[in-house]
């Protein structure tokens, strides 16, 4: 099934982000929820929707051959399929990953945050201001974005002035 009524894509994505987001949350990620309802179910659907707003409702009819992008979505492919064809195994206890914190974490943090997952606790505790200054980024960004947003809906004045005097 095609959709070609991009509202309705963009709704639907939206919907799918915060389902997402409510699957996260009964596998006790709350951060990765947060994280998912923040950016993909909030700040994707109303960038989408004001992107809508001064482009077209419905989608073009493609006019290009699609073998194109078939081609670069192979080497694409290609090229993460032999980027990982030297990592480890997953979930191998001698991974430089597993070595180096890790341990600590698993090993501290029940004692001294008593939290159920441990990733939960590292982004709120352990690693508390480098998830504060990532909140902050992601603020930011969305606040420039709307503000770019709201100012090129805006008809400029010179613009106005030069046909009146025309």
């Amino acid at each position: 099934m095609k959709l070609r009524n991009l509202f309705a894509v963009v709704m639907l994505s939206g919907v799918f982000s915060l389902l997402s987001a409510s699957l996260f949350v009964a596998m006790d990620a709350v951060d990765v929820a947060f994280t998912e309802a923040a950016v993909g179910a909030g700040i994707s659907t109303v960038l989408m929707l004001g992107t809508m707003a001064i482009t077209r409702q419905e989608e073009k009819p493609a006019q290009h051959s699609r073998a194109l992008p078939f081609l670069v979505v192979l080497v694409t492919g290609g090229a993460l399929l032999y980027g990982t064809a030297d990592l480890p195994p997953f979930g191998a206890l001698d991974t430089p990953v597993q070595q180096h914190v890790a341990p600590e974490y698993i090993e501290r943090t029940p004692t001294e945050i008593d939290v159920p997952n441990i990733v939960t606790a590292i982004l709120a505790s352990y690693r508390g201001y480098d998830t504060l200054g990532e909140v902050v980024v992601i603020f930011t960004a969305g606040i420039a974005v709307i503000v770019l947003l709201h100012g090129s809906s805006r008809p400029r004045r010179r613009e106005e002035d030069e046909e009146a005097e025309s």
